[in-house]
This record gives structure tokens, C-alpha cells and sequence, in this order.
């Protein structure tokens, strides 16, 4: 009867213990393997926080995860942190259901902001305030075949700079191969066109990027913007190059893993994968900065990806809680973790040193071209990239565009010009609400 007594008590103890934990919900955007390893993050938080309990869901993508966020917080029913891609920012700081992390880091005498890299800080700073914490940022890198480089007569080694060298190795290859391979393959997305416009030190609207006030309209109808749009669309007319659907992840990768296309931009969170793909496929690939223009000024590379955020309107210790989850995801382990399992890479000064001085970038130095173009960008309002609340409006008005001029139907400086006027109606559109 004891023992059935002091078993009674340790049973009620668990469940007074289970009940006492501060449970907190964490939403995000990662898809495919990427749901299992966040989980697995979570679970490695939760076994060394035994008062905290995250339960981790996949919201699908960028834009689902944001319009599930605005329907849950109008619902009063929002998680506690969520993943928002890097385009989402104005919206969420405007939206004003999010405690700024810059906040919260200001009371916790344990945490250092300097040991993050400033390039990373600098995007999501917003009139000089940090709303959300940097975790998965990316930005456009080149992806090509050595060995369809090789066989082409290509120098492997010497991957294209400049948009006049792309277009050059890109109808070698296709016509070695006579149109069974071709040289390019692009993901029609307007990231790429915003990275490719950074590159260049050119910017997307107007009030240097956003970043000294609220834009009003945009400014990509310009040299740079019509370089790019002629570049893509030669290749098209030229037959070397296959565009995939509207932000069509998955299908431009599968036409540089088949060796359908022997260069492609995609970001460097594909960095893992390709190195997975490029051994089961037979063949070595290489990564390389973005080409420009051969007589673009130097720009840089904007950050991509998402940052987590801390919504609002729950009780203190949950905020506490979600603190000290988005602490630990953005933490030096839980950096060089994510970075080696994806390719994304490290928001922190100390995780990039350790996986120097540990040799990790001379054994796989696919790893570091994205650091490295990053580190090297120029330091200006262009390449930290446009703070505009209408982003995802713009993306659509860009794609829509491009589109058309693939299909004939437009020059590229008619798509170029409409593109732009499109950006515009909807930055004033956005203005009006906000």
C-alpha cells in the first residue's frame, strides 16, 4: 500500500511538472527534410529546458506562413514565434504585432550582439531598430557543371563573371550538346532579379532603398534593371537557357541535378543538397559569385532567407519563453548545425571561425562562396537591399513580366517599364493603408 502510495505521488508530480511548463508555438516555412531537422532543434531545446515545451509547425511556404500569421493574430490566436522571409519585414514592423527583439536584447545582460555579422544586422535594421533575429539568411550564388564545363571545352575552373561570358559558355555548351543540355536554367523569381540589381549597386525604389524613409515608387526601370531583363531574354530568343514556373524551387533544381542545364542561380541554403546530388549524378559542380554586367560598379549581395520574430499579446513568461528559443536557434552550435546541413550560413562571427579554424571551408569550399560574396559586398543602402511593404506584390508584378517578355509578347523594355509601373501602384496602394 506504500509503494502504491509513493507511486501515486511521483505520478502526480510528473503531471504537476507537465502542467507547469510554459508551452510556446513555433511556426515556419522550412519544407521537405528541413520540417524533421527543425524539429529535431526543438526537441534539443526542449531536453535542455525542462520548464519550456516548443511544439513546432510547418506553415507551408514564405507567403502562406505570413497570410496564416495575419489570419491567426485577427483570430487572436497567433504562435509565439514564426519565420518570416526577409521581404516580410516592412509588413511586420508596420503590422506592429511584434515584440522587437532588439527589445529584448537590451534587458539580457547574457546576450552579445556583437558577435553577429553586421552585413546580417544591417538588413533587418529598421530606422536603427532590430525587430526580428536573424536565423536562415541566404543570399544568390552560381551553381555549374565542372564536367559539362570540361567536355564543353570550358575551363571548369573559371566559371563566367560577367554577363557577356555567361551568354558566351552558355551557347557553348548548348551547342556541344546540341540543345540536350543547355547552358542556363533559371528559377523565375524575382529574388534573383533584386540580387542581380544589388550586384550592380542599383536600387528598387526610391528613398535609398526604403532605408531613409518610406519608399513612394519604384526606381528599377533603369540600365541596370534593362541589363538584366536584355541578358535573361537573349538566352531565351538564343535558346540556351529553360525558365521554369513562377518561383519553381524544386523544378530548377531537377534541371541542374539532371544535367538538363549546367548553370543555374539558386541560393546558397542549395549548397548541401548539390553536394548530395552532384555525387549520386556522377558529376562535380562548383559554385561561383553572381555575374554582372562587365561594366557594372561594384554592388553587393542582399541578405535572403528569414529572421524569427516574437509576436506579441501573450503573457510575459511566454515572451520569456520565445526569447530564449529564438536565443538558442541562433546560437553559435545551432548555427554551424543548420549551415553544414543546408548551406545556409552562420549569422555569427564565432560560428564562422570555428568552421575556418576547424578546416571545414578548405574541405568543402562551396560552403564559403556565399560568405565570402557577402563579406565582400559594398557597404551601401543598394546592396543591403529594399525595405518596401508592398514586396511580395512587387515579386508577383516582376515575374508576371518576364513572363510575357519570354513569351514574345513584350520587349524587354516594355516588360521592364510595366514592371516598374506595377511596383509603383502597389507601394501606393500599401502607403494608403499604412
Amino acid at each position: 500500500m506504500k509503494k502504491l502510495f509513493v507511486v501515486f505521488l511521483l505520478l502526480a508530480l510528473v503531471a504537476t511538472l507537465s502542467l507547469a511548463k510554459v508551452k510556446i508555438q513555433f511556426w515556419h516555412a522550412m519544407g521537405g527534410w528541413r520540417i524533421d531537422f527543425l524539429a529535431q532543434q526543438a526537441e534539443k531545446f526542449n531536453a535542455t529546458h525542462p520548464d519550456i515545451e516548443v511544439q513546432v509547425q510547418y506553415t507551408g511556404s514564405y507567403r502562406d506562413t505570413l497570410n496564416k500569421l495575419i489570419v491567426s493574430v485577427q483570430a487572436g490566436a497567433a504562435p509565439h514565434v514564426v519565420q518570416v522571409f526577409d521581404v516580410g519585414t516592412q509588413i511586420m514592423v508596420d503590422g506592429g504585432i511584434a515584440v522587437p527583439v532588439g527589445d529584448l536584447m537590451a534587458n539580457d545582460p547574457t546576450f552579445d550582439l556583437g558577435k553577429f555579422l553586421p552585413q546580417v544586422l544591417s538588413y533587418y535594421r529598421v530606422n536603427g531598430k532590430l525587430y526580428s533575429m536573424p536565423f536562415n539568411s541566404s543570399n544568390a550564388i552560381l551553381y555549374y557543371n565542372k564536367t559539362i564545363f570540361k567536355e564543353a571545352g570550358l575551363d571548369p575552373d573559371k566559371p563566367p563573371r560577367t554577363f557577356e561570358e555567361f551568354k558566351e559558355a552558355a551557347r557553348t555548351i548548348t551547342k556541344y550538346y546540341q540543345g540536350n543540355v543547355v547552358g542556363f536554367g533559371f528559377n523565375l523569381h524575382s529574388w534573383f532579379f533584386e540580387q542581380l540589381m544589388a550586384a550592380q549597386s542599383a536600387p528598387m525604389c526610391d528613398n535609398n532603398n526604403g532605408r531613409t524613409g518610406r519608399p513612394t515608387k519604384a526606381v528599377f526601370n533603369n540600365e541596370a534593371g534593362l541589363k538584366i531583363f536584355e541578358w535573361l531574354n537573349d538566352m531565351k530568343k538564343e535558346g540556351t537557357m529553360i525558365e521554369t514556373k513562377v518561383e519553381d524551387w524544386t523544378g530548377a533544381r531537377n534541371l541542374f541535378i539532371s544535367q538538363k542545364a549546367a548553370m543555374l542561380l539558386s541560393s546558397t541554403s542549395d549548397v548541401a543538397l548539390m553536394m548530395n546530388a552532384s555525387k549520386e549524378n556522377g558529376f562535380e559542380f562548383g559554385t561561383a559569385f553572381l555575374p554582372t554586367p562587365a561594366d557594372a560598379p561594384a554592388g553587393g549581395a542582399v541578405i535572403g532567407g528569414g529572421s524569427l520574430w516574437i509576436i506579441g499579446g501573450h503573457p510575459d513568461k511566454e515572451i520569456q519563453a520565445a526569447w530564449e528559443f529564438v536565443k538558442f536557434m541562433a546560437d553559435t552550435e545551432q548555427q554551424i548545425e543548420w549551415h553544414k546541413a543546408t548551406g545556409y550560413f552562420p549569422v555569427r562571427k564565432d560560428a564562422v571561425e570555428q568552421l575556418l579554424f576547424s578546416g571545414y571551408y578548405a574541405q568543402y569550399p562551396d560552403h564559403l562562396t556565399a560568405l565570402m560574396q557577402l563579406m565582400l559586398s559594398e557597404q551601401n543602402y543598394n546592396a543591403r537591399g529594399a525595405i518596401i511593404g508592398a514586396y511580395p506584390e512587387i515579386r508577383t508584378a516582376v515575374e508576371q513580366n518576364l513572363e510575357k517578355m519570354f513569351g514574345g509578347e513584350l520587349t524587354p523594355a516594355e516588360a521592364l517599364k510595366r514592371a516598374e509601373e506595377a511596383a509603383t501602384r502597389a507601394i501606393k496602394e500599401y502607403n494608403e493603408v499604412y
